[in-house]
């Protein structure tokens, strides 16, 4: 059986917690459109690319916890009804205090908590291949690295089957329950893409509507993202 909770952190390039166990602030909003991505599944991805703007304090402070965290302030702003422009950013603070069905390894042991981990491993994959990058040599390389990681067969399995298939959004969605989570598949999603680029940007507007987000929510997921 897989362990979801390892292969989602494995991804993202941290481990669960991170950002709390070790006393350190993540470096939440702005901070997931600087620097490059540094370590995990997903660095190899999107690591050959010149330019990304995507969750380098996600993978450095926490992973999914992170993610987590960022979704559900972007989701209380909404709910809140906030201006985007001026809505506060996730904070050191924020990541004590979020609600559990934003972190899925707080249900790992549910089969509910580790489809969600799944998912949320399948659309980063998706998102990354999202302008036609991965090549078959590409794909080859990333194999090999995924081959040396501490993840056991199975995970391995589930991660090269993604990278071969193509991409299919509609399952995506299809897995997700709730706005909830809707919500923290879409932040990944858009963690991963610039948009700047027209298929990544094309892929993302897409994605929103196959999962029935709301434009103002889709909205402030991007500003906690961004930033901007």
């Amino acid at each position: 059986m897989i362990d979801t909770n390892k292969l989602l952190e494995q991804f993202m390039g941290g481990n669960a917690g991170a950002g709390q166990s070790a006393g350190k602030s993540p470096r939440t909003g702005g901070g997931f459109a600087k620097g490059a991505v540094a370590g995990g599944v997903l660095g190899l991805l999107v690591g050959n690319k010149k330019v990304r703007k995507m969750g380098g304090g996600m993978l450095a402070y926490g992973g999914a916890a992170a993610a987590g965290a960022l979704a559900f302030k972007a989701y209380q702003n909404w709910q809140q009804g906030k201006q985007v422009t001026t809505a506060p950013m996730a904070t050191e603070q924020d990541m004590q205090h979020v609600d559990a069905r934003f972190l899925p390894q707080q249900a790992a042991s549910a089969d509910t908590g580790g489809q969600f981990a799944l998912t949320l491993v399948m659309a980063m994959i998706a998102a990354a291949k999202a302008d036609g990058h991965i090549d078959a040599k590409e794909q080859t390389h990333i194999f090999e690295q995924v081959e040396t990681m501490s993840l056991d067969a199975e995970s391995k399995g589930f991660v090269f089957d993604a990278l071969r298939q193509p991409a299919d959004m509609a399952q995506i969605a299809s897995q997700v329950q709730g706005i909830e989570q809707a919500a923290e598949v879409y932040l990944v999603s858009r963690s991963v893409l610039d948009i700047d680029h027209p298929a990544e940007r094309a892929y993302l507007q897409a994605l929103a509507h196959r999962l029935a987000l709301p434009t103002d929510l889709v909205a402030h997921l991007d500003h906690q993202v961004t930033g901007e």
